[in-house]
């Protein structure tokens, strides 16, 4: 179909309708996919994500599971060994904890175990993030527990064609992936067609969403609109900022966010997750390294607070905003 075609059909979608369009599509295309989870199958999960996956396909394989995280991923292991696909959601991102040790254990180390032998093609879908009004255990950011255990591609989409892309190819992957879904961009929309969805760059590619000239945002999931929203504020500072989103934090695209950074000479990380101990220090450290002689100030971070997830209400003062993130590339400007 020719672009122009595309652009004739496409309608507002929203990022939860593309996610389940992708296992819709993985299902109907490879009879060894198989959804999994807590409430997935007659009620569609908690956010609908997989509404019509069990009419359409049965129960066998989109099956509703016990309350038992932990062993919903160790079958998914044996499901893996055994020749089939997963789709495993994880019904809230800090839920997903007591499965840790089947995933650190198992599925993140067998296909090294076994010298290549038994890959375990799983996608592990977690809901994760803030932004929702949810409270302590439905709010975590916890990739970082994921990204510093090898062996695990880790995926976190911000943008409806992302969605639908880049979880099909997690689920066509051989290698485990944790696909993190920022539950606040779920009713984000974008015109798209899902009949003929225009092809994405696979996981391990970041992309340049925003061009600039004065400093550079490095960004994934839920900061991006953040990030987009504060560059155009930025402009009134007379300040142009790039915007970088990665879009894969294992594989990490370190090319294109150095070359990005040596053409700024400033770069700010943000995310949701908590400053210390958080992905940002490694991306930061990263920066520095490759950067150190095209920068012209210390790479700075916006980060989430070292502290436990706050209730509703403090929320929007725990989560990077743009306000913050203006303070932040001011002090660039002032210690350059």
């Amino acid at each position: 179909m020719s672009t122009v075609a595309q652009k004739r059909v496409a309608k507002p979608a929203t990022m939860a309708q593309a996610l389940g369009r992708a296992m819709r599509d993985a299902m109907a295309e490879d009879p060894t996919v198989h959804v999994m989870g807590e409430d997935v199958g007659t009620l569609g999960g908690v956010f609908r994500i997989t509404d019509g996956l069990a009419k359409e396909f049965g129960e066998d394989r989109c099956t509703d599971t016990p309350l038992a995280e932990a062993g919903i991923l160790g079958a998914a292991v044996g499901m893996a060994m055994y020749g089939l696909r997963p789709v495993v959601e994880m019904q809230f991102d800090a839920f997903a904890y007591p499965a840790f040790e089947q995933l650190i254990s198992h599925v993140a180390k067998m296909r090294n175990r076994t010298r290549g032998a038994m890959p375990l093609p799983i996608t592990i879908r977690v809901p994760y993030g803030g932004g929702i009004g949810g409270v302590e255990h439905h709010s975590d950011s916890s990739e970082a527990y994921y990204v510093a255990t090898p062996g695990l591609h880790v995926v976190t989409p911000a943008t409806v064609e992302d969605a639908y892309g880049l979880l099909r190819e997690s689920i066509a992957s051989d290698d485990p992936v944790v696909f993190l879904e920022p539950k606040r961009l779920y009713w984000s929309k974008a015109d798209w067609n899902p009949d003929s969805p225009a092809p994405v760059p696979g996981i391990g590619n970041a992309l340049v969403r925003r061009a600039g000239t004065s400093a550079t945002l490095i960004t994934y999931g839920p900061s991006l609109p953040v990030c987009l929203e504060a560059a155009e504020a930025a402009r009134e500072e007379g300040w142009d900022l790039e915007v970088v989103d990665l879009r894969s934090l294992v594989p990490f695209d370190e090319d294109t966010v150095v070359a990005s950074v040596r053409r700024t000479g400033r770069a700010v990380v943000v995310h949701e997750a908590n400053g210390f101990g958080g992905p940002g220090a490694e991306l930061v450290a990263r920066i520095q390294e490759k950067c150190f002689h095209h920068l012209e100030a210390p790479v700075l971070r916006v980060t989430g607070f070292d502290i436990p997830y706050p209730p509703p209400m403090l929320e929007k003062h725990h989560l990077p905003g743009v306000d913050r993130i203006l303070d932040t590339v001011a002090r660039l400007q002032w210690e350059n």
